[in-house]
């Protein structure tokens, strides 16, 4: 990296990494600071570190290696992990440098956006079911989607209205709009 390249990476506002395989190959210091880390202790580890658990790490590079081939961009909102185990929102951007094999090389993007949207507890499936219907779905659709019965979706619907005090469903959306499958 030239020397102006290397500034701008370096003190861009955005959290940035440079992965190899899902591993951390460099990062900058809004990246570490984001998490509570020191850039050090990010290099050479697994991107999987600031995940809320393995299987959202897996999960997540599943949807995203789809999403990416072709493109070679993946962009989404969803909940990070700190060092410290808290969750909060994060945007993610990512753009792969080799469009046959999108993790072989990639750019990342971080950034915290958890100061604009509050934090509810959520399972997997509510979540999933929460970013479905943000994005137009129906009850029906959601249930083939996800492999569940109508009447399962209407639970976690149910569940999710209570959770974010919502009176009706065009609430609740507004409430959850961004959520990371």
């Amino acid at each position: 990296m030239d020397d102006f390249a290397a500034l701008a990476f370096d003190n861009a506002p955005v959290g940035l990494a440079l992965t190899e395989e899902r591993q951390i190959r460099r990062c900058n210091a809004r990246l570490a600071e984001m998490f509570g880390f020191e850039p050090e202790e990010l290099s050479g580890t697994s991107l999987s570190v600031l995940y809320p658990s393995s299987e959202e790490f897996l999960r997540i590079g599943k949807i995203g290696l789809e999403r990416m081939k072709g493109s070679g961009r993946y962009r989404d909102e969803r909940i990070m992990r700190r060092k410290s185990g808290d969750l909060f929102w994060c945007r993610v951007r990512g753009q792969s440098l080799n469009l046959d094999a999108p993790f072989a090389r990639a750019v990342w993007s971080f950034a915290d956006i958890s100061e604009d949207r509050p934090l509810a507890e959520m399972s997997l499936r509510e979540r999933q079911v929460a970013k479905l219907l943000a994005e137009g779905n129906t009850t029906k659709e959601i249930a083939r989607l996800l492999g569940l019965s109508p009447r399962t979706v209407e639970v976690h619907r149910a569940r999710l209205m209570k959770k974010f005090s919502a009176r009706n469903s065009l609430e609740l959306i507004a409430h959850i709009a961004g959520v990371p499958l």
